[in-house]
């Protein structure tokens, strides 16, 4: 089950990233300008975080089966739309409604932690996000491979066909697990923001997550449009074969969710803010030849995909410690705010290479996993009584 849950939340979350590496192609024929370009992704990620807030706290309240598969034949909808859009308006919209539905990954999140022991629930939960990032990294490259053979339009159409088919399999294969809920939807809403404010852990993680997803999301928002420009000038299947090194980063999921369980998350989230950092750094900082470069930043594509599914595993199993009966609202709540700055990082990257060009980009890449940086500083400089283990 397991294995079923971790292969379900990859193919799920990889139709929010279909359009990262495609960015120029739908821009082109659907009229939007390079400025603009960013709003392919935002889009989808506001969809996202739309998601997260108001539907994924459903999954303490509705029957947990019903729910993901309701949420899947949406998104295969919207995927179709995308599939047949000529113009910009109808593109953004389906882009918006792909992400709402694709939040049905973040109630079978929750539903692996319920399976899980306590004493193995990082690793397990570990499993699950390593399934959800490997789909995030293959999404690009399998886009820009099937883009090149068949136009960008089949990825969508193949995409909504395996959606729905997916949908069908989990409704055969998941038990029912029908919440022990008492609250109506509005009172369940409202216990969001009051979960926000009492429990500072979620807070840090989220903070520190954002961070991280806005550095990520602006990376590879805005790594295709300097792989296929003048001075790498590398084609879609070039493309593809780049973003398929990030996959090797997602590595970094289980190993961080096992030595959150012995009891590491300091060390851990630590390591794997200064890996972000290091993956802007890098390129900024060093200018060689184009080989050159362009081996460094695979390099740096690596490092920066471990850095954030490292942090991302740690913070996840930290907030579900914190109650069963709470779960999918902590969850949706963590995964709304940090991708809050996946959406900000995707639409600054696009305006940035727009004006400030590559460099640009970089510094403000870099400054992402610095904010992070310093607020994780501040774990050593509270009280000691007032210090929690996150």
């Amino acid at each position: 089950m397991v294995w079923l849950l971790a292969i379900a939340t990859g193919l799920i979350v990889a139709n929010l990233y279909y359009a990262q590496t495609l960015v120029g192609p739908i821009s082109r024929d659907t009229g939007l300008t390079p400025g603009a370009a960013g709003l392919i992704v935002t889009l989808t990620q506001i969809g996202y975080c739309l998601g997260l807030l108001f539907i994924v706290p459903l999954g303490d309240l509705l029957e947990n089966r019903r729910l993901i598969v309701t949420a899947l034949f949406t998104s295969a909808a919207a995927l179709l739309a995308a599939s047949v859009a000529g113009s910009a308006p109808v593109f953004l919209s389906a882009a918006l409604c792909i992400g709402l539905g694709s939040v049905a990954a973040q109630v079978l999140v929750p539903f692996a932690a319920h399976l899980a022991l306590p004493e193995t629930r990082g690793q397990t939960v570990g499993k699950v996000m390593s399934g959800l990032l490997l789909g995030i990294m293959l999404a690009r490259p399998v886009a820009s491979l099937v883009a090149g053979a068949l136009g960008w339009h089949a990825i969508f159409i193949i995409s909504a066909v395996g959606t729905a088919a997916l949908a069908l399999l989990l409704r055969r294969r998941l038990p029912v697990r029908q919440p022990v809920a008492t609250l109506r939807y509005p009172a369940l809403l409202g216990s969001m923001w009051h979960l926000l404010k009492t429990t500072p852990i979620l807070r840090r993680r989220a903070a520190y997550q954002a961070c991280m997803f806005g550095a990520f999301s602006l990376f590879w928002t805005t790594v295709p449009l300097v792989l296929m420009g003048p001075w790498f000038h590398l084609d879609q299947t070039g493309v593809a074969l780049f973003a398929l090194a990030g996959v090797a980063g997602a590595i970094a999921s289980p190993i961080g969710g096992g030595l959150a369980d012995r009891g590491h998350s300091r060390p851990t989230t630590a390591l794997a803010l200064g890996l972000g950092a290091l993956a802007f750094a890098a390129p900024l900082l060093v200018h060689a030849g184009r080989v050159a470069e362009l081996a460094l930043l695979v390099a740096a594509s690596i490092v920066l995909d471990m850095g954030v599914a490292a942090s991302l595993v740690v913070g996840q199993r930290a907030i579900f410690a914190l109650g069963a009966d709470i779960r999918s609202r902590l969850n949706g709540l963590y995964m709304a705010l940090f991708f809050m700055g996946g959406a900000a990082g995707s639409s600054l990257g696009g305006w940035m290479f727009a004006h400030h060009g590559w460099q640009g980009v970089l510094m403000t890449g870099l400054a992402f996993p610095g904010l992070a940086l310093c607020v994780f500083a501040t774990e050593y400089l509270a009280p000691k009584a007032r210090q929690q283990p996150a």
